[in-house]
This record gives structure tokens, C-alpha cells and sequence, in this order.
């Protein structure tokens, strides 16, 4: 396996309770009814195409992007659109989307349906960026960056790395260990086509060696693949950060407030890279995704080939039900994902996990007093003072949460993790960013 190598600053070792690794991907039942979100990304929501009782097929373009940053949605299901209206999303907000009644399955003619692995790449890089953004690709590690943009780096800045991101940090988690394992070669293929795509001739493929079958798999794969290399990293939380992954694999560090191209990296993740390879060589628009359903009272814990739009409540039942003793239904995993407040949200893009955890796992610790420890300083992997942020968040004072640098915060939570005082440090940290953001964003304006 070779020298395990990591990042340097902060991190936490969290249970990794990798309950599903050895479940393989199961293609869930279509549902009765989808419903398609039209902010599945992140920036501008997409702008609706479609109308109450048209008909649409499973590929068909149902609503466009509605802006640079953003991206089209394409239907998942075929049958007749219901309406377009507010639906619960992820958040437990309502915000528009598109409720359609499946009938059949009817695909659009241009999706190649086989199972054929194509390896040849007919496509010169400025068609496959093009071909991307038309299937409205995404980050599918859970940020949800179209994925188009981050192929076109600003003028002057040039990658010289692509680095896929298969560590999958996030406890309990395993789709993309699965979609390591089931579909590897679609992977590396897809990596081919990003490269093409960056023009560059390195990629490195880092996974964590909690998972040393997809480590083995991955790397014997390679060898047909000239410029990709697979890194085993050290299990660290959260090695998965774009900025911690960098370092850790080609020992360049991010500065404060920049992108990875900053320092000649893109980064993908693997679902994003198999999404790539369907995108480009069967012309299949991201209207599927690989989900986990997980938790130590799960009787079935699995990992689903969804599509969008289904409701959670689907992959549940599939995994054999919502245990009694349920506390909390989290969207994603326990250290960055949310808490959803009904069952009916639907999978979307970014949907990598559902976390059915166990009412004493659940309720939060009584806060207590902070006793300046500086733990949260210590497990921080941006170098931030947590403690400070939260404060400042909590009290209002944003412009010494802007200063002190909270919109460099990845959000991942090892502050909160290892808080002895039980102090909710990321809710704060997400509020000041929230409100630091908008700040930032009006005075652009003005």
C-alpha cells in the first residue's frame, strides 16, 4: 500500500461505523411520483421548462440553468407533470420544484442503455465542458459545484493536477466505496475525460485505507491508465476537504479565500467522475445516484442506485424500515449532514447518504460554559478559532467573523466533535457564514 500520507493540521478520528461497505449497489424500484427540486445545486435555482400535464420522458430536459453557476435537471421518470410548486426540500423549506406521476419508464432515444464499458473519447475538451454542463453534472460528494465550472479555471490560472476524491471520510457512508469496488473501470475512464477536458497529464486518486479492497481494485486498474495513480491516505477526519486532500496528496496548501486552482489542482469526486463517463460516452444526463441507507438499528443497511426525485421514504422501506427506536433522520452523514424533518424529501443530486440514527446516538449534550480548553482550536483543519467564531456569530458581530476569517470554515464539524462543553460551534459557524456571505455579497453590489 506505500506510505500513508494525510494532512497536517487538526482533524478528529470519529467512529467510522462503515455498516454497508460489503452491501452491494441495489437499483431501487422508480417511484410512483418524483419530485424534482429546481435548487439542486449549488448557486441559482434552474428555471422550468415544462407545464402542468406535459408529458416527458426518462433524459428529457425539464428545467435550464438559470445562470453561470448553475445547471440543467433532467427527468428522471416519464409520465405527465402534475404541477410545479413548492415542494419540502432537504433544508425543511419549500422552494419550487416539479411533481411528476411516473408511468412507465420511457427513455429519451439519445441514452446508450448498455452495459458496454467505452473507452475511446471522441470528444476534444472544449466539447466534452460543453456536454457536461448540457447534463447538468454536479459535485456528487455533496457540494454540489456544477461541475462544468471548475473544468474552465479563470484566465492565468492553469491545472497541473487532477486529484479524484475517494476517501469518503463522512462515518457511515459507503457509495463511493461501492462505486470504487462495482465501477471501477467507468471511473478511470471518466478521470481520462476530466484530464482531457483540464489538459493535464496527472491524476491522483486518493482513498483512505479503511478501505483496502477498493484501494487493491483501483490500483490494479490503473495500470491500463497512463497519468492516473491511486494514493493511500491515512483514516483522518476530514481528509475529504478539497483543501486537506490537496495536501495530503501533492503537498501544496490552498490560501486563505482561494480555490484549488490557485495552486494547480481541480478536484472530483468518483461519483462525479463515473457521472462524467456517462455524460460523455452514453449520453446520460445525471438523473441517478448512488445513496446509502445506514444505522446501527438499520436491519438492512444498503446502498441504493436511486433516482432523483425518490422519496426517501422509498429507500427505507427498502432497507427494511425505520426502526423504533429512530431519533433523528439525517441527510448525509453525522458530522455534516442535516437533520430532515419528514420523509417525503426527495433524493436529489447531492444526496450521498441517509442516516437513520438511534434516540440515545441523537440527543444533543446540555451546553455548558466554555472552559477555554482550545480543543475546537486544535481539531480545526483550517486553522480557525472555532470558540471565537461562534461567539462572534452568536453575539451578532459579523465583521469580527469576517475578519477572523469564518468563510474559510469547510463546515465539517471537529470543532463541534470534540467541544467538552457541548457547545452546537457549527450551527453558529453555519449562521455567521450565512450572514458574512450576504454581507460580502452586498457590498460586491454596491
Amino acid at each position: 500500500m506505500g506510505i500513508l500520507k494525510t494532512f497536517v493540521l487538526g482533524g478528529v478520528h470519529p467512529e467510522e461505523n462503515k455498516l454497508s461497505s460489503n452491501a452491494p449497489i441495489e437499483k431501487l424500484a422508480i417511484p410512483k411520483q418524483a419530485i424534482v427540486p429546481l435548487g439542486q445545486n449549488l448557486g441559482a435555482p434552474s428555471k422550468p421548462l415544462v407545464k402542468r400535464g406535459d408529458e416527458v420522458k426518462v433524459g428529457q430536459l425539464l428545467a435550464e440553468a438559470g445562470g453561470f453557476i448553475s445547471t440543467n435537471i433532467h427527468s428522471p421518470v416519464s409520465g405527465k407533470v402534475l404541477k410545479i410548486d413548492n415542494v419540502i426540500d432537504g433544508t425543511g423549506y419549500k422552494r419550487p420544484g416539479i411533481v411528476i406521476n411516473v408511468e412507465g419508464d420511457e427513455w429519451i432515444d439519445e441514452i446508450d442503455r448498455t452495459e458496454d464499458l467505452k473507452t475511446e473519447i471522441k470528444l476534444d475538451g472544449k466539447a466534452i465542458i460543453e456536454k457536461i454542463k448540457t447534463a447538468g453534472l454536479v459535485g456528487m460528494g455533496g457540494a454540489t459545484f456544477p461541475t462544468y465550472v471548475k473544468l474552465m479555471p479563470p484566465p492565468g490560472k492553469t491545472a497541473e493536477y487532477l486529484i479524484i476524491n475517494g476517501v469518503e471520510c463522512e462515518p457511515y457512508l459507503t457509495s463511493d466505496h461501492r462505486l470504487m469496488l462495482e465501477k471501477g473501470p467507468e471511473i478511470l475512464v471518466g478521470t481520462q475525460i476530466l484530464m482531457k477536458a483540464l489538459n493535464v497529464k496527472k491524476a491522483i486518486i486518493g482513498i483512505e485505507n479503511n478501505k483496502p479492497d477498493a484501494i487493491k481494485h483501483m490500483q490494479e486498474l490503473v495500470k491500463s491508465f497512463e497519468g492516473i495513480t491511486v494514493q493511500a491516505l491515512k483514516v483522518q477526519y476530514p481528509q475529504g476537504g478539497e483543501k486537506q486532500l490537496i495536501k495530503a496528496t501533492v503537498n501544496r496548501e490552498v490560501p486563505s479565500a482561494k480555490l484549488p486552482i490557485e495552486v494547480g489542482c481541480v478536484v472530483q469526486n468518483v461519483g462525479t467522475a463515473f457521472s462524467v463517463y456517462e455524460a460523455v460516452q452514453k449520453n446520460k444526463p445525471l438523473i441517478d445516484r448512488v445513496v446509502t441507507v445506514t444505522g446501527k438499528a438499520v436491519k438492512k443497511p444498503s446502498n441504493f442506485l436511486v433516482r432523483i426525485g425518490t422519496p426517501i421514504q422509498q429507500l427505507i422501506d427498502a432497507a427494511e424500515g425505520l426502526p423504533e427506536n429512530t431519533g433523528k433522520i439525517i441527510g448525509g452523514g453525522p458530522m455534516m449532514g442535516k437533520a430532515l424533518t419528514t420523509t417525503d424529501v426527495p433524493v436529489v443530486k447531492g444526496s450521498s447518504g441517509i442516516l437513520l440514527m438511534k434516540k440515545e446516538e441523537s440527543q444533543r449534550k446540555v451546553e455548558s460554559p466554555c472552559i477555554r480548553c482550545s480543543k475546537c482550536t486544535y481539531v480545526c483543519p483550517m486553522g480557525l478559532e472555532p470558540f471565537l467564531l461562534s461567539k462572534a456569530s452568536k453575539l451578532g458581530k459579523y465583521e469580527i467573523a469576517e475578519t477572523e476569517k469564518i468563510m474559510d470554515c469547510i463546515e465539517c464539524g471537529s470543532c463541534q466533535y470534540t467541544c467538552p462543553a457541548s457547545i452546537p460551534l457549527l450551527d453558529y459557524l453555519r449562521l455567521g457564514k450565512n450572514k458574512v456571505g450576504a454581507i460580502m455579497r452586498n457590498r460586491g453590489r454596491n
